[in-house]
């Protein structure tokens, strides 16, 4: 029988999905847009939220679930969802408390992607960002508040910059200022970090990373700690603490308490939007994440092979892995990620951008993909890449130098790909 005191390694198996006598031991994939009932009434108190159960898939469906629920339960929150991609899962965490008028904090070290997302898509929807450094000392993140800030996000550690959250710090100030944390803890995963522990509130992931860790699959997901007193600001928050009109009037504060949250952005953004994944994408993230106390033991062990050896090395003009004691973040990491970072090491080559894509076509093991935190090893620059479309200023912003190489380590074996890379290194200086 499942327990909740069950430690982290055995609910990567064991959350979310627990079969009854005859039931199929693995997770089944219920491939169907709808679900039958024997009446209309039953139906009417499902669409009504009198009653729990299943009508159409966009909204919910066992397989998506149970793997949220497993998720859920890996971040030790109160409620999960599930979303089509990590980009949907960021947009809808955010726009499920902030509309136009609005204004939210930001740390300026996040993936290029959502960069823009804050930066362009949602300063069109009326929706101001101010971002700050990821090192801001106390005063200069309070600087950044506002009389209509509703929230504060932020990178657990930051794609590709490597920089680290200080997390208490952040959530601190949030919470000081009336307002939820919101941290993408897609590179630590919550076997090596759980940010609801130091103060966060609300968690998002692209599953599509580490947590599915095979490239097969996109998808997101939020998770809600039920830790924030949605209630106690009512009038800052009257999207979950009044009636919503276009949901029969239901208050979600009133009717789901600490579910609140993750119910608004189900019935309301799920409705309108449809960002849903497939269940069948969501049984192969179940797959993922079965594994996923292995694997990050074995992306983490190599990772930091890979980054002394970098440290080393006469072509590598430089070095960021929050684990290096050489690392401005290394005692940050000590402190929220203590048996290890993720698999990612980024570093420059000698000779800038031109020796950089030498490097890259030289190698043989890694292969050059628009993609990350795979089991396999990959490589990527990401200032011609994944960060093309921002400025220079903005890529100084971010962290993201024009030499900059981002290397996820895989699972291989470390020597194999430490040969791989010291062949590359050498052609990139000819």
């Amino acid at each position: 029988m499942y327990k909740d005191s069950y430690n982290i390694e055995t609910k990567c198996l064991q959350a979310g999905y627990q079969p009854k006598n005859g039931e199929p031991r693995v997770l089944p994939i219920a491939q169907s847009t709808t679900f039958k009932y024997e009446s209309s009434n039953e139906m009417g108190d499902l669409f009504d939220l009198k009653s729990e159960g299943y009508f159409y898939t966009r909204l919910q469906n066992p397989t998506n679930d149970a793997v949220a629920a497993k998720l859920t339960a890996l971040e030790g929150g109160v409620a999960g969802m599930l979303t089509s991609s990590g980009q949907a899962a960021n947009f809808l965490a955010i726009f499920n408390i902030a509309c136009a008028g609005d204004h939210i904090v930001s740390s300026a070290a996040i993936y290029g992607g959502t960069f823009n997302l804050l930066d362009v898509t949602m300063r069109r929807m009326g929706i101001d960002v101010t971002f700050v450094s990821p090192n801001s000392t106390r005063e200069e993140l309070q600087a950044a508040f506002k009389p209509n800030t509703k929230l504060v996000f932020g990178e657990t550690v930051s794609n590709p910059s490597l920089n680290v959250l200080d997390i208490e710090l952040f959530a601190d100030v949030a919470h000081k200022n009336g307002v939820p944390l919101i941290v993408d803890n897609t590179f630590p995963t919550p076997i090596n970090c759980r940010p609801f522990e130091f103060g966060c509130d609300i968690v998002t992931h692209s599953t599509t990373k580490y947590l599915e860790g095979h490239a097969t699959t996109i998808g997101g997901a939020i998770i809600d700690s039920g830790n924030f007193d949605w209630e106690r600001y009512p009038e800052k928050f009257s999207c979950l603490t009044t009636p919503d009109e276009s949901y029969h009037g239901v208050t979600y504060t009133k009717a789901f308490g600490k579910g609140a949250y993750i119910t608004k952005a189900t019935v309301q953004l799920m409705r309108d939007l449809g960002v849903i994944p497939s269940p069948f994408n969501c049984f192969l993230l179940d797959r993922g994440m079965d594994t996923l106390h292995v694997r990050m033991e074995r992306h983490c062990d190599n990772a930091l092979k890979i980054a002394k050896y970098l440290e080393s090395n006469k072509n590598v003009s430089w070095v960021n892995y929050p684990m290096l004691p050489s690392s401005k973040d290394y005692e940050l990491a000590l402190k929220y990620m203590p048996k290890g970072c993720c698999g990612v090491v980024s570093f420059g080559v000698k000779g800038g951008r031109e020796a950089a894509t030498r490097f890259m076509d030289s190698l043989q093991l890694a292969a050059v993909v628009t993609h990350v935190a795979d089991a396999r090893t990959c490589v990527l620059h990401p200032a011609s890449t994944t960060h093309r479309q921002l400025s220079d200023k903005q890529l100084e912003e971010c962290g993201v130098t024009p030499d900059l190489i981002r290397l996820s380590v895989g699972i291989e074996n470390a020597d194999d790909i430490i040969e791989d890379i010291e062949n590359a290194l050498s052609e990139s200086q000819k």
